[in-house]
């Protein structure tokens, strides 16, 4: 052993240096539980794996081609390691293989990526500036030697011991706490960061290949489930919208936090405030997207299944059979369009909506967008809006139109005197920006209706407007903690990822009222059926009419996150929704399971592509 150490000098460096970067990097980036010393021996020794095995080939290469080959991973392996400590700053997730694919499509992280970079991040290379200048000076001590695999097969097989027995060690439930595999928190816990790309590259090749085995059969459990959650809509509003036209609202990134709130004195949402005592609002709806974000509140808007845990359906499965809202509308004589001030294949939108039933995409080569009227990711949601109103008038009616705000987006950029009210005095620039950003939109949501009643369409329109996805990420919850006034614990983070959801019904003022029933995205799209009068047999749907009486306070976000009226799990404990106390996890179990299958199921039908044998 000490021959060995002698004569591996270089290579052993490069390893212990990395894996203790590895280590260190996973231990303050990402979000894990770790409750026992097995867990954490656990995930101290999972890059370990990985790493014998990528830097043991090396010893087979000469001493010539060693050096820049272990250079050469060193930096690759930072790169993965940057990349995602960067994009976990702001998205609290990992980036998994469909979001290479996505490409700049995806967009979330290259617009705004010197949002993201710290000055500190200059530590994250520093090694390979050393292990630089070991490669290119090459002192003595550094020793780099070739092995040959017939002479040391033994040794190769102790490291293959060692390794198989990190990588299942890490699949133990060493602990009483029910784990979810949609929480990728858990999986780099289990993992690794670097064996969680060989999962998922195992994932992308499983999930590709369901499509091909997947038959009629397959419906039997997942209709059994549906049935046995399923609730009968509200029968006294059925059909109270029935003809009318439909605008649905996308407002980029509110959430609820700001409705009714002030800040330096002023309305956050003056308009949404005001609209909300004349519309049927819901105050406790759960942001439930992926890594789709706009996208996937999109789908589940118009389809009520999930969104997929890795990448966004509008690229991995766009040529899928649904049973969409806008194609129903379509077939019952409504026009359908969707406004978007964004490049056409953004999302792969020129695609999914052929998909989705619209007969027309207003794209960015609709509008014109000038230097003084946009910001951040494009044109400001006031000229958006305005410039809109003429294709929207010359819609056929009944018709049913999607608006995607843009100018309360990450990382929140607008221009003084496009301010109606100051930014927040925060630490954060992330957080002090939100507030007014958020503002514009809501002035441009007043100019909205105001060019609705104008064109004489107000009246028989009805208007859905929902958050799409959280503003505030939880990298800025202790700057975020000091404006609302309290400590963002596990459980008030979840709390923090309600999205305002109001549908307005223009005549039904008196009938409106404010609802604090638990959902999420998925159970717009049957509210609005039902509102329209239109059946739900025509769709298959994981939702429930928020208006419904008799629809269970339940809702399951991507990571496996439940909430309900009486109980949030997250981050494998069980908290009581009121106070905050920590519950028995059996107090959460049976929603738990069923958020689990609902998760599952809803998968399945997209992977499978199911909907093709659904009658």
């Amino acid at each position: 052993m000490k021959n060995f150490l002698n004569q591996h000098r270089f290579m052993l460096f490069c390893l212990g240096i990395l894996w203790f970067k590895t280590f260190l990097v996973s231990t303050l980036t990402f979000n894990l539980t770790i409750n026992q010393f097995l867990e954490a021996l656990i995930f101290l020794l999972n890059p370990l794996a990985f790493l014998l095995v990528v830097f043991s080939l090396g010893l087979l290469l000469k001493p010539k081609i060693q050096r820049p080959y272990y250079f050469i991973i060193s930096i690759l392996l930072t790169i993965v390691l940057y990349a995602n400590a960067v994009y976990y700053r702001e998205f609290t997730d990992i980036i998994t293989l469909p979001m290479l694919v996505m490409s700049g499509n995806a967009g979330d992280l290259s617009t705004s990526v010197f949002e993201l970079v710290q000055w500190y991040d200059i530590f994250f290379f520093l090694d390979l500036i050393v292990i630089g200048y070991i490669l290119a000076k090459k002192p003595a001590f550094f020793t780099v030697n070739k092995v040959l695999f017939r002479q040391s097969r033994s040794k190769y097989a102790v490291m293959a011991v060692v390794v198989g027995t990190i990588v299942v060690a890490g699949q133990i439930d060493t602990t009483d706490h029910r784990t979810h595999s949609f929480n990728r928190d858990n999986v780099i816990k289990s993992l690794g960061i670097y064996n969680f790309y060989i999962y998922d590259a195992y994932l992308h090749l499983t999930t590709s290949s369901q499509t091909v085995f997947a038959d009629k059969d397959d419906w039997e459990t997942i209709n059994d489930h549906l049935d046995m959650y399923s609730v009968e809509p509200d029968r006294e509003l059925h059909g109270a919208a029935e003809g009318m036209n439909v605008v649905v609202v996308s407002l980029e990134s509110v959430e609820s936090f700001v409705i009714n709130e002030t800040v330096n004195g002023e309305e956050i949402t003056p308009f949404l405030n005001e609209l909300i005592e004349d519309s049927f609002y819901f105050s406790d709806v759960y942001d439930q997207t992926g890594q789709g974000k706009t996208s996937d509140a999109e789908f589940m808007v118009n389809n009520s299944l999930y969104p997929l845990g890795r990448g966004a359906v509008f690229h991995t499965h766009d040529e899928n059979i649904l049973t969409p809202l806008p194609g129903a509308l379509q077939d019952r004589g409504y026009s359908t369009a969707s406004f978007h001030a964004n490049d056409k294949t953004f999302y792969n939108r020129n695609i999914t909506y052929d998909i989705l039933g619209y007969d027309h995409f207003y794209h960015i080569d609709y509008f014109d967008v000038t230097e003084d009227n946009s910001v951040g990711w494009g044109l400001k949601d006031i000229d958006f809006v305005e410039q809109s109103m003429p294709y929207l008038k010359e819609m056929d009616q009944p018709f049913y139109s999607t608006f995607l705000t843009l100018t309360n987006h990450f990382p929140y950029e607008l221009d003084p005197e496009d301010h109606y009210i100051e930014p927040y005095d925060s630490e954060s620039d992330i957080v002090s920006r939100y507030f007014p950003t958020v503002r514009y939109t809501d002035e441009a949501m007043r100019v909205l209706f105001e060019e609705m009643k104008e064109a004489g369409l107000y009246e028989n329109t009805m208007f859905v407007m929902y958050g799409d996805h959280y503003g505030i990420a939880d990298s800025h919850y202790d700057d975020l903690s000091e404006y609302l006034g309290y400590e963002v614990t596990d459980d008030e983070a979840v709390k923090l990822d309600r999205v305002p959801v109001i549908i307005h019904v223009p005549g039904m003022e008196e009938e409106a009222f404010t609802s604090d029933t638990v959902g999420g995205h998925i159970d717009i799209m049957p509210t609005v059926l039902n509102l329209l009068g239109l059946p739900e047999d025509d769709h298959v749907m994981f939702g429930s009419d928020l208006l419904s009486e008799e629809r269970d306070d339940f809702a399951v976000q991507r990571d496996g996150s439940v909430i309900t009226d009486e109980f949030i799990y997250t981050s494998e404990t069980c908290f009581d929704a009121d106070n905050g106390d920590i519950l028995s996890l059996e107090k959460c179990m049976e929603a738990v399971n069923r958020g689990e299958w609902e998760l599952y199921y809803s998968d399945k039908i997209i992977y499978s592509d199911l909907l093709r044998f659904h009658e």
